[in-house]
């Protein structure tokens, strides 16, 4: 698999089309298609924008080498998470949400570990 069809293949497992793409690492939907289909290669910014917009392991996007998912802490997950969610516009339920946690009280974050755990939403990590 060439460097385009990766590229190709993380646009549609993300089912976007090249426009979004495109706008999620900062070029047209031209670049992302000359880039598919082998005309332009990858520039290093590229790889860095998808590596980062996308959670993929720079080494595999490169040469195909590896996992294709870069591997995150938990730390620096939450954080890109939470950063994404504060940078859309509208009101999400997702905003709302962090929204909402943030104003917890530590009676509040008991609570709500417990409708997690009799849920068996919360895993050991």
């Amino acid at each position: 698999m060439t460097p385009g069809e990766r590229v190709k293949k993380i646009r549609k497992d993300n089912g976007l089309t090249l426009e979004k793409f495109g706008e999620r690492v900062g070029v047209t939907k031209q670049t992302i298609s000359r880039i598919e289909n082998g005309i332009n290669s990858l520039t290093d910014q590229m790889v860095i924008s998808i590596c980062r917009e996308f959670y993929i392991n720079e080494e595999w996007l490169r040469t195909g080498i590896g996992k294709e998912e870069a591997e995150l802490s938990k730390e620096d997950y939450i954080a890109d998470f939470v950063a994404r969610v504060l940078k859309t516009k509208d009101d999400s339920f997702k905003k709302r949400y962090i929204s909402m946690l943030s104003k917890l009280d530590e009676r509040g974050w008991e609570a709500l570990e417990q409708v997690a755990t009799s849920m068996g939403l919360l895993k050991e990590d």
